[in-house]
Order: structure tokens, then C-alpha cells, then sequence
């Protein structure tokens, strides 16, 4: 009970923002035009900055352990490459880059950490999470939406130039580049850089729900059930039931085997929708899985924590 209450504080705010968008909207107070922007605020500004701001910080040197951020590594490499392979199989090409997406990437940054600070006191393995999977996260987000795009171009030369300059170019890249180069290079931050980097990575997700909420449109949504269902269910059981064991396997446990758990099977992340729709795609299907698993994942996160708890394995 006490898992599920922490799971639900987690992800029901999470939830409410999502509605409160949609509110707003019928209130009046958003229109297309204000939803676009703050779209593009988030994706352009805001996210690359909050990923700035969570990799510019991390001290990769501190508790490093590479066998377990090559497992993170590999199996969400592996995750990926699945996503791709079933994603063939949909009836709407189109849906496909957004398939692929939703269905593998997590909330690994804010619901890892926050997770295993619940359970254990302290951050643990997160960070180490993070490294191995938040780079690879959106750099093949990148790849993925540019190469599948709804409306697709012949594969010529100048179409993989035209992608490759706009992976090269795109903000979270861009935001993932500077802040590994920050903590490479190990620069300080002063106090006004510190709290305005703060100040505006701060506004990434509530305004990237919020704009979510309010773009949501419930017939469409109704009209992917299926796909939605099949991405979320691919998300929070399918990949968990495969590497969960996996890592049991291979001696992973306490905080690094719950690390792996927000990994593989938690809710997709409100940065899949921002980036979808601000790279050509509708993003209905990946609103929908979002909202889908943001509130079916208080209930499947704490069945595998309780399974793990069960076995003596955390």
C-alpha cells in the first residue's frame, strides 16, 4: 500500500497537469496559436536547457560502474531496435515513428531518481541510469522521428544530408552536447548562470504537459486505441518482464535492479509529444500513450516492485 501511495503521488499530479491543458483550453485561456509556441518554447529552449542543466552537473567519475551503464546502454539499444521491428507491422506507416518513440523511452531522469530516493535515501544508481540511457534516449528520438516522418522523402543523397544536418542541429542534441562537454571539462557555474539555467529548465514539464493536455483530441485518440494500447503495454510489462530477469541474471540488485525497473517500465515521457509534434508528427498517438501510461504505471510499477520485494531482490 505504501508503494502504491508513493506511485500515485508520483504520477497523478503528473496526470492533472495533462487536464489541466485540456481545461484551460475549453476555458479559453489557450488557443492553437498560444499551444504552438509554448510547444516550441519547450522544445527549443526549455528541454535542451533541463538537459543541460541534468548532465553539466553529474560528476562521472563519482561511484562509476561500467558493467552497469552498459546494460543500461545496451538494452535500451535493444529496446529501440525492437520498437523499430514491430513498429513495420502497423497498418499506418505514418504512426510509426511515433510508435517507436513512445514506446521506448522513460521518465528515467525525474521518476528514477525520485524513486529510488523513496526506497532507499538517496539517488543511488540513477545518475549511472541516466548516463546510459537519457543520451541514447533522445539522440535516437531524433533519428527515429527524422527518418519516419509521416510525409517521407526518397532516400537520396540530399534527403540524408537534410536529416543528418537536422539531427546535427536539433536542440536536444545541442543540450545533451554542452552539458557532456560541461562536466567533462568540469567548468563551475556561477550563481546567476546556476539559477537561470534553474529558473527556465524548471518550466520544461509542467509547460510541456500542460501543452499536451491541450492538444489532446479525444476522437482522434479514440481512433488509435489500439496502437495506443499496444505501445503502452510494450512499455510498462513487455520490456520489464525481458530485462528485469536479464538483470537478475547478471547480479544486479537493491538500487540498481529498481534503476533498470524505472528504465524499462515506466511512463513514456511528456518530452516524446513535444518532440513529435515540433518534428512533423501529429503526436495524438503519443499524447495517448503518454496519458495511458502516466496513469496505468502507478499500478504496474508498484505490481513489479512488489514482485521484486517478494524475492528478496530489493
Amino acid at each position: 500500500m505504501e508503494n502504491l501511495i508513493f506511485s500515485l503521488n508520483a504520477t497523478i499530479p503528473i496526470f492533472l497537469m495533462m487536464l489541466a491543458g485540456l481545461l484551460f483550453r475549453k476555458m479559453g485561456l489557450f488557443n492553437d496559436n498560444f499551444v504552438e509556441k509554448m510547444n516550441q518554447f519547450v522544445f527549443k529552449a526549455a528541454l535542451p536547457v533541463l538537459l543541460f542543466q541534468d548532465l553539466s552537473q553529474e560528476d562521472f567519475a563519482t561511484a562509476w560502474d561500467g558493467g552497469f551503464v552498459g546494460f543500461c546502454f545496451l538494452a535500451t539499444t535493444g529496446c529501440i531496435l525492437l520498437s523499430v521491428a514491430l513498429s513495420f507491422f502497423m497498418k499506418k506507416r505514418e504512426l510509426q515513428g511515433e510508435f517507436v518513440q513512445a514506446s521506448y523511452r522513460s521518465s528515467a531522469a525525474i521518476l528514477g531518481i525520485a524513486f529510488i530516493q523513496n526506497i532507499y535515501g538517496n539517488s543511488g544508481m540513477a545518475p549511472l541510469m541516466i548516463i546510459g540511457t537519457v543520451p541514447l534516449y533522445n539522440v535516437m528520438a531524433v533519428v527515429v522521428l527524422s527518418l519516419m516522418k509521416p510525409e517521407r522523402e526518397t532516400l537520396s543523397r540530399e534527403t540524408l544530408q537534410k536529416t543528418g544536418k537536422g539531427i546535427v542541429t536539433n536542440p536536444i542534441i545541442l543540450g545533451i552536447a554542452a552539458g557532456l562537454l560541461w562536466a567533462l571539462l568540469k567548468l563551475p557555474q556561477p550563481v546567476i548562470m546556476e539559477k537561470t539555467v534553474k529558473n527556465i529548465a524548471v518550466l520544461a514539464t509542467p509547460l510541456g504537459l500542460m501543452a499536451m493536455g491541450a492538444s489532446f483530441e479525444w476522437k482522434k485518440a479514440f481512433a488509435m486505441v489500439k496502437p495506443a494500447l499496444a505501445c503502452s503495454a510494450l512499455k510498462l510489462v513487455g520490456f520489464a518482464a525481458v530485462l528485469l530477469p536479464a538483470a537478475v541474471g547478471l547480479g544486479f540488485r537493491n538500487e540498481a535492479l529498481v534503476a533498470i525497473l524505472v528504465m524499462a517500465g515506466s511512463a513514456t515521457t511528456v518530452s516524446c509529444f513535444v518532440m513529435a509534434r515540433n518534428m512533423g508528427h501529429e503526436g495524438v498517438l503519443t499524447s495517448s500513450v503518454v496519458m495511458m501510461t502516466t496513469f496505468l504505471s502507478a499500478f504496474t510499477l508498484t505490481g513489479w516492485l512488489f514482485i521484486l520485494k517478494s524475492l528478496a531482490l530489493i
